[in-house]
């Protein structure tokens, strides 16, 4: 057997058997749940995968977590591929707006921040390989919400060295509580760009340290969100979902 991960929850396993149903291996469901995923046990069937009508106790034993929903999924353990210039060709070239995640958090934040790209159209994550801690992990799909299948995620080694090539293709904006100009300045950035292209990559960092200097340094811009001062800055979740906003807002 390949290695495996659980994915739980109604709308991120809904969302596997939709766009990727040949990954799921096993799928473990309560019985209220079979008519809803009928269709997902019948293709199991047809691979002679199996599929079981379990209690609570035991999805949340195989999951590890009271978050199951009544169904939980086991899949092909998820393999990040790493960024290729074709990638950020074709992303150049269909005007795609992604994200850039700079030693993000955890895997919630990237769950969290997978939902707000989907919800708002965004084509891709990319992920620093160094980066332990923001993971495709039971927590990101569940957190995600099935957004995590309509996203290409790919994975650097070195975030300046990729922003510098990069930013000569696309718009690349990063995120900075000190910077000068404001988020609100997204739309004259984008129609006055060098670049001929409409895509941006919006760049996010730690939330206690925030992006490195050399990363800033490769960023085309550094935008901020203005606020009342009461605190330091936004869980970077809620920072990507409003930066996300923001450029939807100009299709």
């Amino acid at each position: 057997m390949t290695d495996e991960l659980a994915v739980c929850g109604l709308n991120a396993v809904s969302a596997v058997g939709q766009y990727h149903p040949l990954t799921i291996n096993r799928l473990f469901l309560r019985e209220d749940r079979l008519k809803q995923f009928t269709g997902i046990c019948k293709q199991l069937a047809e691979r002679k995968r199996p599929y079981k009508i379990c209690d609570n106790e035991e999805l949340e034993r195989i999951c590890k977590s009271v978050h199951h929903q009544g169904v939980l999924a086991m899949i092909e353990e998820p393999v990040i591929e790493s960024l290729s210039m074709e990638d950020l060709d074709l992303w150049a070239e269909e005007g795609k707006t992604g994200l850039v995640l700079h030693s993000v958090g955890n895997d919630h934040n990237l769950g969290a921040i997978a939902r707000a790209a989907a919800f708002f159209d965004a084509g891709y994550i990319v992920l620093n390989e160094k980066d332990t801690e923001a993971r495709l992990s039971t927590s990101a799909y569940r957190v995600a919400e099935g957004a995590i299948e309509h996203l290409t995620i790919r994975k650097i080694a070195n975030t300046a060295a990729f922003l510098k090539d990069a930013s000569k293709k696309i718009i690349t904006i990063g995120t900075d509580p000190r910077a000068r100009r404001r988020i609100s300045d997204i739309s004259g950035i984008v129609k006055s760009a060098k670049v001929k292209t409409s895509a941006v990559a919006l760049v996010l960092g730690n939330e206690e340290t925030g992006l490195p200097q050399a990363v800033k340094d490769q960023c085309s811009h550094l935008l901020r969100i203005p606020g009342t001062g009461n605190i330091d800055s936004l869980n970077v979740a809620q920072s990507a979902a409003l930066f996300l906003h923001a450029v939807f807002e100009l299709s």
